[in-house]
């Protein structure tokens, strides 16, 4: 995109490359097609939850920070293997690192729909 491109015209480019992204991501991610599928599906659930809108809006965002990190995530490993084939400790670190934030945006979620849902059960 061009630094003197403004207004509607680079919001358009802007949407366009990120649907691109979104594209590349369905394509080449397995993780993040299992995920974008967990998120509709529990996405759907929260509207069957005894929850009020703000618990339901939490779960959602939950949801969508697990989408975010994966994209991130696979953002880090696409230009790690970019870089080269060859095993480097700082290219491992980086792949483990990014994995590890997806970990993290995991257990956010379970957490927070654990501490959500077990009052709604009476635990």
């Amino acid at each position: 995109m061009k630094p003197s491109m403004t207004g509607l015209k680079r919001i358009c480019f802007a949407t366009k490359y990120s649907l691109q992204g979104l594209k590349a991501a369905w394509i080449n991610e397995a993780a993040f097609r299992q995920e974008l599928l967990l998120f509709i599906i529990f996405a759907a659930i929260t509207c069957l939850l005894p929850v009020s809108n703000l618990e339901q809006l939490a779960l959602i965002a939950c949801l969508f920070l697990v989408l975010i990190v994966e994209l991130i995530n696979s953002a880090i490993e696409a230009i790690v293997d970019r870089i080269g084939p060859e095993i480097h400790e700082l290219s491992g670190r980086a792949k483990d690192i990014g994995s590890a934030s997806v970990f993290l945006a995991l257990l956010l979620t379970i957490f927070t729909w654990v501490m959500i849902l077990l009052p709604k059960v009476g635990i």
